[in-house]
């Protein structure tokens, strides 16, 4: 049974939405970071980042640095870049992208269901990551930016979104200078809303697409104000935490792409040996961005090659049968000696947003052979979560990225 509760939302007024909304705190470095911020002061993300606003040696880490981001957030509370919604409700979010749409349900769900695992995870996380958002929700009071979560699709809440699409009027509609269109509805009919919880509430399992270290820090600060608070009744804000839930009809994952930067002391003869063992390499006349299971296209010396596995190699496993795993276990370990991709630094991971020339730009530039993937699979990412499994590093990038500071989720 998962909780998906309406909350009182403060949004950006409309007038200014645009300029507000922001890309995840996490997509930037921090020279990025600051040049967002300096073309655009409005920018969420000079809250979600604060050491922005500072010089470039400010430590990012400092409570200082959180207080800035408790301060310009009250400020903009107070000062009209927000309002506050006049009673709990749930929101509609809209994003187009390339002419492909996915919509979701803004909504608060369960630090409860986190921990019993009605909320299903596919990653692990990092304790260092988790400190640096555990600080800015908590000092912030606030949660900023959503979790992306996925449910298998039930028509009845989809009938309910597609009725209020139809019939009314957005309160937000624009479109980011990355071309992404964002709309939002508001759902605050009562019988809309109880008959969307009685939904999710039949509900046995939904998955955290992505935002893992987001989710477990909210939920940590949850648990902390418990903790704080020994005589709350689990009705507290704190005991929730912003997300937004999408149909996985409605969801595409996006490659993401390896590119090594050394031959590990071999060459490139020896390479083409070693993967001539493995299946079938073939030159190709174009980029290869692979269309089946079991497929990576490879980048040389200005030469692209496509590779597909030995049916042997192939596996039914959840994990073990992810080309991204089939990569690592038979190529990237055996031969490049990347035994632990988190932690080596002689490959990086390449989002498919970026597509196949980004590939072969590093190539020619600081790495020796890059290798395209096959998409993991919503499916995929389902199967491996209900095993109660974790996926390999960098298995699933999702487009598009949801925006910071369009919703607030205030904890007090």
């Amino acid at each position: 049974m998962a909780v998906i509760r309406p909350f009182a939302a403060y949004r950006p007024a409309v007038e200014l939405v645009q300029d507000v909304a922001a890309l995840p705190y996490d997509v930037y470095n921090r020279k990025e970071a600051k040049a967002v911020v300096e073309a655009n002061p409005k920018s969420f993300l000079r809250i979600d980042r604060p050491e922005t606003v500072h010089p470039d040696d400010f430590d990012m880490y400092s409570d200082a640095a959180y207080e800035t981001a408790k301060k310009m957030l009250n400020e903009a509370l107070q000062d009209g870049t927000y309002v506050e919604e006049d009673a709990p409700a749930y929101y509609i979010y809209e994003l187009i992208m390339d002419g492909r749409s996915q919509t979701g349900l803004v909504a608060c769900a369960s630090i409860d269901d986190y921990v019993n695992e009605v909320i299903k995870k596919h990653e692990n996380t990092r304790e260092e990551k988790e400190q640096d958002r555990i600080r800015h929700i908590d000092t912030c009071d606030a949660q900023t930016g959503p979790i992306f979560l996925a449910y298998r699709e039930q028509e009845e809440i989809s009938v309910i979104i597609r009725c209020i699409q139809q019939e009314e009027e957005p309160v937000y509609d624009f479109t980011a200078e990355d071309g992404v269109t964002h709309r939002v509805w508001i759902i605050d009919d009562a019988d809309d809303i109880k008959a969307l919880q009685k939904e999710f509430a039949a509900m046995d399992q939904i998955y955290i697409a992505d935002g893992h270290h987001r989710a477990a820090s909210a939920v940590k600060v949850g648990l902390k104000r418990r903790k704080e608070n020994p005589e709350y009744d689990g009705t507290e804000e704190f005991n929730f935490f912003l997300s937004v839930l999408f149909p996985d009809s409605e969801l595409a994952i996006l490659p993401y792409n390896r590119v090594v930067k050394d031959w590990n002391g071999r060459s490139e003869e020896e390479f083409f040996q070693f993967l001539a063992g493995l299946g079938k390499v073939e030159k190709a006349e174009a980029p290869v961005q692979p269309e089946e299971k079991g497929t990576v296209g490879v980048y040389v010396k200005g030469q692209w090659y496509s590779f597909s596995f030995d049916e042997k190699l192939l596996n039914d496993d959840p994990v073990e049968g992810l080309d991204v795993s089939l990569l690592q276990k038979n190529v990237l370990e055996p031969f490049f000696g990347i035994e632990d991709p988190r932690t080596s630094d002689r490959i990086d991971f390449v989002g498919g947003i970026r597509g196949l020339k980004e590939l072969e730009r590093r190539v020619s530039e600081d790495a020796v052979i890059a290798f395209s993937m096959y998409p993991t699979s919503i499916g995929e990412l389902f199967s491996v979560a209900d095993a109660g499994l974790l996926m390999p590093p960098k298995s699933t990038w999702f487009e598009p990225k949801l925006r910071s500071g369009i919703f607030i989720h205030k904890l007090s």
